[in-house]
Formats: C-alpha cells, sequence, structure tokens
C-alpha cells in the first residue's frame, strides 16, 4: 500500500507556464514530478492545490503524491529533492497524510497577495507591476468591501472555463500601502481562472477615478466579464496560503 505525503514548497513562476503541466512549456508540476520519480525510482504524480497562470508565483503552495516509500518525511529527502530542482523552486517540508487527504479538494482557503510598485524598481520587475499614476486607496477599499456582499464573481473569471459554478466566499479583501509599494490581499474559499488578476484592474480603475463604487456594484452584478477592468500582468501576483481542516493538515511552515 502506498503513503500519502503533503509536500509544502514555493517557487518563482517567471519562467513557467504556471503550475500545471503544458504541451511543450515548462511548469512546476511537470519538474516536481521529474525529481520525485528520479529520486524515488518509481513513477510519481503529483497534485497540486489549484492552478497558477503562467508567470504566477508561488511563497507557499501544496500538493500531494503517493509513494511506495514510507521515509520520505526527513530532512535529508527534502534536501535531496532540492538539489534537483531549480534555484526557481524550493521545497520547505514534506509530511505524511492520510490516504484521503487531498491537496485540492481538501483545502478550505486560499490567500493571493498582489503587489504594485509605485516607482520604478529593477530589482521587482518579476515580482510586482510597475505603476506610478495616482490611486486613491481609501477608495479602493470602499470597494472592496462590496466584493463581501456577492458570491457569484462571473465577471471576474475568464471566459469559456470547466468550472461547474462562478461562486466564491471571499472572506478577506483589502489593500495595504507600505511605502512605494501597494499590497492588495484576498481570500476565499475559491478562486476563478484569472479572478484576483480582473479584480485587481477594476479596483485600480475605482482607484484612479475611472469608475465609480456604484459603478464597480454593477460590474458584480452584470456578470459580465467585459464589464470588469483589463487583468493586471501576472508578475504582481503571489500564492501565499492554502488552508485545510486541522484534522486533514496543519502548515509547518510558519507566515512571514
Amino acid at each position: 500500500m502506498k503513503q500519502r505525503y503533503f509536500i509544502e514548497l514555493a517557487y518563482n513562476g517567471t519562467r513557467y507556464h504556471g503550475w500545471q503541466i503544458q504541451p511543450k512549456s515548462p511548469s512546476i508540476q511537470e519538474d516536481l514530478q521529474r525529481a520525485l520519480s528520479t529520486i524515488c525510482r518509481e513513477e510519481i504524480a503529483v497534485t497540486g492545490a489549484g492552478r497558477t497562470d503562467t508567470g504566477v508565483h508561488a511563497n507557499y503552495y501544496v500538493a500531494h503524491f503517493d509513494s511506495g516509500k514510507d521515509q520520505l518525511d526527513n530532512p535529508q529527502f527534502v534536501y535531496k529533492l532540492n538539489s534537483f530542482l531549480r534555484s526557481d523552486i524550493v521545497i520547505f517540508n514534506i509530511v505524511k497524510v492520510g490516504e484521503e487527504a487531498h491537496a485540492r479538494f481538501g483545502a478550505i482557503s486560499r490567500t493571493y497577495h498582489y503587489f504594485i510598485t509605485r516607482q520604478k524598481d529593477p530589482f521587482a520587475q518579476e515580482t510586482s507591476w510597475y505603476n506610478s499614476r495616482p490611486m486613491d486607496v481609501e477608495t479602493m477599499n470602499e470597494a472592496c468591501r462590496v466584493l463581501f456582499d456577492y458570491v457569484d464573481f462571473t465577471s471576474f473569471s475568464k471566459l469559456h472555463t470547466d468550472v461547474k459554478t462562478n461562486n466564491c466566499r471571499i472572506y478577506q479583501a483589502e489593500w495595504i500601502q507600505e511605502g512605494h509599494q501597494l499590497r492588495f490581499v484576498v481570500k476565499a474559499d475559491r478562486f476563478l481562472r484569472n479572478m484576483v488578476r480582473a479584480i485587481v484592474g477594476t479596483l485600480v480603475e475605482v482607484g484612479q477615478g475611472k469608475m465609480t463604487i456604484d459603478e464597480f456594484r454593477r460590474v458584480i452584478e452584470t456578470k459580465d466579464r467585459g464589464a470588469a477592468g483589463v487583468s493586471v500582468p501576472a508578475s504582481g501576483l503571489f500564492l501565499t496560503d492554502v488552508e485545510y481542516p486541522k484534522e486533514v493538515f496543519v502548515r509547518t511552515v510558519p507566515l512571514d
């Protein structure tokens, strides 16, 4: 009988076409599966907590895999696995879990951060969106509170996806100003394809006076992607947390 493991990791998504395996394109999932299969000398399939798009980063991500070996949850194996992977993927920990534990379907919430730099910074090009135009952060946060009134976020979803519902429950949404940087924090039970980047693009329009709070509300109510703002660049988006019920898995990597 095989043992199931949860693996905690982070990655810089700049050179990857997202988490999920893509034909003829580099992905985190493919690199991780190759490394695990090589070290364990068995074919290993890895299931992630969800897909991230091309260029999106994760400073905390969870995946699971099954192996015939039952002693992989140790620092020596983590060290060996890291030595096989490129420098833009890092493994924090590997933990034994129950056979029913599932990295994607078992998650009860996910948290994303989006970074905007207001000052040109050559060291932030891959990890933020440079936008120096004036923005009213207070008004943007007022618009954030509108999100809590709704569950159907079709207006912020990529078109023609294969999901059964566009309903999501948002638990947190706010802008935080830190020097010349703006950080958008959003936590929900699930996210639609492209949802965070579309919400950020629309909130920026509110902050720049191109859209009122009432118009932002109507964008959500129209359930029309064409009514919302543009999707902001992927470089500023980070998956920062994936949460599970305590009986399934407790995060071992401390939050910053």
